[in-house]
């Protein structure tokens, strides 16, 4: 055997001992634990839960709204417009005071993408002859708001209607999951 052919044989040999080593060092990373799926289903519930509660909370105070006649600049059951409705629903079922314009409320609590919506949100709208819009996220794409047609209603959000003229959401109620 040749000097050449003896030393590719000990190159081999020791590059595959190397890989060998480099491998199982690797592999012996602490690894993630194994996350509970009897944890994940209880969390999972309890965000539920607490989504239902914030629904409950505001269809009971919609109850009370419920055919309030659209008035611009209006905060009362005489005549309200949407950020006085949303200012309004928030400071009695939630006890957070908002500020009173659109354009204000826009800037408040967190931005959530629409993937991300739950119950209580705040959703924003920018249709044609009105420069903003603002409502209550419900579940099942519904909320609630101050129509400038209908008054205090329920509409969904993925209408032709409103979904054309959506523009982004803030989440304004602390959500609570214990991770």
């Amino acid at each position: 055997m040749s000097k050449r052919t003896n030393l590719l044989g000990r190159f081999s040999v020791t590059a595959l001992a190397l890989s060998v080593f480099t491998t199982s060092c690797t592999t012996n990373q602490k690894q993630p634990a194994a996350v509970n799926p009897d944890l994940n289903r209880a969390r999972s519930a309890e965000k539920q839960s607490q989504a239902n509660k914030v629904e409950q909370r505001i269809l009971e105070e919609y109850r009370r709204w419920k055919g309030t006649r659209h008035r611009l600049g209006g905060t009362s059951r005489q005549g309200v417009d949407c950020s006085g409705f949303v200012k309004a629903v928030y400071k009695d079922v939630f006890n957070i005071n908002l500020p009173r314009t659109t354009k204000a409320q826009v800037l408040q609590g967190k931005s959530i993408s629409f993937n991300e919506l739950q119950p209580g949100d705040l959703v924003f709208f920018k249709p044609p002859n009105y420069p903003r819009h603002v409502g209550i996220l419900l579940s099942r794409s519904k909320f609630v708001h101050a129509s400038k047609t209908k008054g205090v209603t329920i509409s969904k959000i993925d209408s032709h209607y409103w979904g054309k003229y959506y523009w982004t959401a803030r989440r304004i109620i602390p959500v609570t999951n214990n991770q």
